[in-house]
Parts: C-alpha cells; structure tokens; sequence
C-alpha cells in the first residue's frame, strides 16, 4: 500500500512537473533544480510551499545534507543555515555546494545576509521561488487593479507582496551574480552558469504563478494557510 501510495504521489507531481504554461508552478521549478542539483551538495530549504514541496520533489542523496525548519515553519533560519554549512563546507570539501531555496516572503526574513555571503565568498546558491506574496500573491494586472481602487494596505491581500521585486539585484548590489527566471529554459541556463562558478555567488529570481498550490491533498487542513 504504501509502495503505491509513493507511485500515485510520483505520478500526480510528475505531471504538474511537466506542465508548459507560464509562469511556472512549484513543481516544474524543482523538477529543473532536481535534473541539475548535485548530488553531494548540501541543501537549504525555507518557506512554507517552498519547503512542503521541496521535501517531496528534492532528494538529498547523504545523511546530514538538508538543513530546513522541520515541522516547526520557522522562517529566516535558511540563509543562516546556508552560511554556517559553507564556513564548514569550506575547510572540510571546497569543492562542495550549498544550494539554498527559498520562498521570497522566506527570503525576507534574512535577504541581508546575502552581503555576509558575499564578503566571506562562499559558495552559496540561492534559488528563489517567488510567487509575490506569502502563501500566495497578485499578479503585476491584478496588482494594477488594487492601486486603481486606492491604497495597496487597504485593498490588496494581506498575504501579497509588491510584484515581480528584483531579489536578484540584492546579491548582484555586492558582487555577486544575480538572475530573473521567468522560463524553465532560463531557468536551466541560469542554474548550468551558477553551478559552474565557484568563485561567486549566485542568486535566483524565479518567477512562478502567484496562485501555484501543492497538488491536491487527502487531508488538506494539514497544510491549509491561516493568513
């Protein structure tokens, strides 16, 4: 039963893998990051869908390779997770990644501490899954019709962010090599470059459909938003 619970899961996150419509989901973005991801690297995880689905599309292939919040959804421990694993990584295998991905409200939490990534020149990547909002977002024509109506604190979600923000540009600011994905091609492109120096670190903008949910769950009120 449960090998087939495994096969029915594989199945229904393949095929939203797959799916060509822009912006990208969830998981058409992690199936680009698992095809590439190295095998040794060790992984960051941090956010809410971000880190739900990451747990269930990305493999880590070690023991003591994933560093995440757990079952606690702590938010703001993944950039620091990030620097601690490199300081380690550094002197123990210089050769070895650090890949930390991030939802942008994630990102928010700790985004400075890119300038300590920087300064101490570890090699760490950043990939940003960035749906403009926490748990959810608008869209830059949605967003469009909330500023007609007024104030954005008055009339737009609670849970939105300012569309299409260029994360990417923080890392770039201090040196680093910043990235805005909108296409699974881009997105390859920019993961081949990243992966390839490591010298410099790396910061990836992806941008995915505001409304891009995990697939359907049997017991939804596990991972429904309160917000």
């Amino acid at each position: 039963m449960l090998r087939e619970k495994i096969r029915s899961n594989e199945e229904s996150s393949k095929a939203l893998s797959l799916q060509k419509s822009l912006p990208m989901n969830y998981y058409t973005v992690f199936h680009c990051v698992r095809e590439l991801l190295p095998e040794d690297c060790i992984l960051v995880s941090e956010g809410a869908n971000t880190m739900d689905i990451g747990h269930t599309i990305l493999p880590n292939y070690h023991p003591r390779h994933r560093l995440d919040a757990g079952t606690f959804g702590t938010m703001g421990v993944g950039l620091g997770f990030a620097i601690a694993a490199a300081m380690v990584a550094k002197d123990r295998n210089p050769k070895q990644r650090v890949v930390c991905i991030e939802g942008d409200s994630a990102f928010g939490f700790s985004g400075m501490e890119v300038e300590t990534i920087c300064r101490n020149k570890l090699p760490v990547l950043i990939i940003v899954v960035n749906n403009n909002g926490i748990y959810s977002g608008l869209d830059a024509d949605a967003w469009k019709e909330v500023l007609k109506l007024g104030e954005p604190a008055a009339y737009a979600p609670p849970v939105s962010l300012l569309p299409n923000s260029h994360y990417e540009q923080v890392m770039s600011a201090f040196g680093g090599n910043g990235y805005f994905v909108q296409t699974p091609e881009e997105l390859q492109n920019a993961l081949k470059a990243s992966l390839a120096d490591k010298q410099v670190p790396s910061l990836l903008n992806v941008m995915i459909n505001p409304q891009s949910d995990r697939k359907p769950q049997d017991f939804h009120w596990l991972t429904r938003s309160n917000m």
